[in-house]
């Protein structure tokens, strides 16, 4: 028995036995701590909710548009809502389409109370929103879009008897393209809405312009956008300059009660959402 204790004493005085012990202990170290890691990334997390169908902008979500799935640890962003019960009762945001399969995300859900109009989000500082009514024709078969820039022209018949035409303004970005219910028309990919108003900012004295422009009937104002730096046809018409356009507002126009009433109504209508 002491032969056997001094034998082991030996056996674990010498270097070279040290050595080989520290390594395999090193070895089984790193193995199971990179099983472990494997296995944590690879077995799955259960019953993550997704989007059981394509959910559209302002949409709310109810239990029937979700399905569960499993998902492996190592695809799952520290953002990704874990648990239906963060999601049932919650909305899309404005700006963003849940397709079919996706998970939800905590930038792509928000409660009904927070849930934005996108065109007074992204209205700049100091600008007041307009609501500018337009047709499927004036935008060109629907074709002008939110973030478009366009310039505003003008007719009018002045007091000569003369049909005088001319850019107003030029360079205003679109905010929002909105249908007569005010829904945005390019929100929702299913359904084909027709517009009826475009959204965007201007300074206010620029914004009262318009308005006094937009109520001139008995001089046959026409108020129409048009792609900025695009041309329109003059044909028959006198051009004319945005100052001279400005000053002929001015001179047969005045604020009044009638005009600050219809201001504030219409920026009321551009705010409806659904």
């Amino acid at each position: 028995m002491n032969n056997f204790m001094i034998s082991i004493k030996r056996f674990f005085k010498n270097k070279n036995t040290v050595t080989v012990l520290g390594v395999m202990a090193v070895v089984l170290v790193i193995f199971f701590g990179y099983r472990y890691q494997v296995n944590s990334a690879v077995n799955p997390v259960k019953g993550i909710p997704v989007a059981a169908q394509t959910i559209q902008p302002r949409t709310k979500i109810t239990n029937d548009m979700i399905e569960y799935i499993d998902v492996a640890p190592v695809v799952l962003q520290s953002n990704v809502i874990r648990t239906s019960g963060q999601v049932i009762g919650k909305y899309s945001n404005y700006n963003t389409v849940i397709p079919e399969g996706s998970m939800f995300y905590t930038n792509t859900l928000v409660e009904e109370k927070d849930l934005p109009d996108s065109a007074f989000v992204d209205i700049p500082e100091g600008q007041v929103p307009y609501n500018f009514p337009v047709t499927m024709n004036s935008t060109y078969g629907n074709s002008i879009f939110p973030g478009n820039y366009i310039d505003i022209y003008m007719k009018a018949v002045n007091e000569e008897g003369r049909l005088m035409v001319g850019k107003l303004f030029e360079n205003i970005e679109v905010l929002a393209v909105k249908d007569s219910s005010g829904k945005n028309v390019f929100e929702n990919s299913e359904e084909a809405r027709v517009p009826a108003f475009l959204i965007f900012g201007l300074d206010p004295e620029y914004n009262i312009l318009l308005r006094k422009a937009s109520y001139m009937y008995s001089y046959s104002v026409e108020l129409f956008p048009v792609p900025h730096g695009a041309t329109i046809s003059t044909e028959g018409s006198t051009i004319v300059s945005s100052q001279t356009l400005k000053d002929f507002i001015n001179a047969n126009t005045v604020a009044n009660d009638e005009l600050q009433a219809n201001a504030a109504a219409d920026n009321t209508n551009a705010s409806v959402t659904q």
